[in-house]
């Protein structure tokens, strides 16, 4: 299943719970989380490495003996927040006094990288595409922007009325300095009670994924392979989304191919 609505994907301790597993893939994961005021969160980080990621609410993340502050934000509308890396084979907590939900983006790796604070303005933003195509990209942790071992991450905020993953394009083909393979999550949250979206990702082989699904707050959407985009906001609802990717790459990078028949004026 490619279409996540929300709360199909739910196991009673986190409202989002994809794993490799669950995706039928083998490294990208998303896992959201609600911590009511003054609760506290604590996971093993097995053989993943995670970034905790404030989607409402601030916390603090205690980590391999570190302590990572997080201002965090009023939600992801509101601007960049900051975040915190933490690593693989580890035993971590999150406390928050205010209460918040907060998002933990993951990739199963091999490295073992140490715990990290990720300023709110070290975080570059793009904005990219014009027109009916603008929309802001957040590059937390790019593949040049953050180091980690696998993850890939990023948010994009695309005006009500717009598209934005536009032109179409695929990374699942491993072409050396073309195109890398990387599975994809978009986890979606749209701003006003009754927004929505759509969300499309169409083959790019034989047999490929093929999904055209209406999204709200709360869904994601899984691409194991295939042309994805575009994502389109209704119109007076702004659409959020993350991004989260790992492949099996001996680089980590983000090379993507741009589908030939929808790229002329759009890149």
């Amino acid at each position: 299943m490619t279409y996540v609505p929300k709360g199909s994907a739910a196991d009673g301790t986190y409202a989002v719970a994809i794993d490799p597993k669950s995706a039928a893939w083998t490294y990208a994961g998303l896992r959201v989380v609600e911590i009511p005021a003054g609760g506290t969160h604590s996971f093993a980080t097995g053989e993943s490495e995670w970034i905790v990621l404030p989607l409402t609410g601030g916390c603090t993340v205690h980590a391999e003996g570190e302590i990572i502050e997080l201002l965090g934000r009023e939600s992801v509308f509101s601007g960049v927040t900051d975040f915190a890396y933490v690593p693989r084979d580890a035993h971590i907590q999150i406390a928050s006094g205010v209460g918040g939900r907060f998002a933990l983006a993951g990739a199963k790796c091999e490295r073992r990288l140490p715990a990290r604070y990720g300023p709110t303005p070290e975080v570059p933003v793009e904005e990219r595409g014009s027109g009916g195509c603008a929309r802001q990209v957040r590059n937390f942790a790019s593949a040049d922007a953050f180091a980690c071992d696998r993850l890939i991450a990023v948010e994009v905020i695309t005006p009500g009325g717009n598209w934005s993953s536009y032109p179409p394009h695929k990374h699942d083909e491993h072409r050396p300095g073309v195109e890398s393979v990387l599975e994809e999550i978009y986890y979606f949250e749209i701003e006003g009670e009754h927004g929505f979206g759509y969300q499309r990702v169409f083959p790019s082989r034989e047999g490929g994924t093929d999904t055209l699904a209406e999204v709200r707050s709360g869904d994601a959407v899984l691409v194991p392979d295939g042309w994805h985009g575009p994502s389109i906001a209704q119109p007076g609802h702004t659409m959020y989304y993350l991004n989260v990717m790992a492949g099996p790459g001996n680089e980590r990078e983000w090379k993507i191919c741009f589908h030939p028949d929808h790229t002329e004026g759009y890149r």
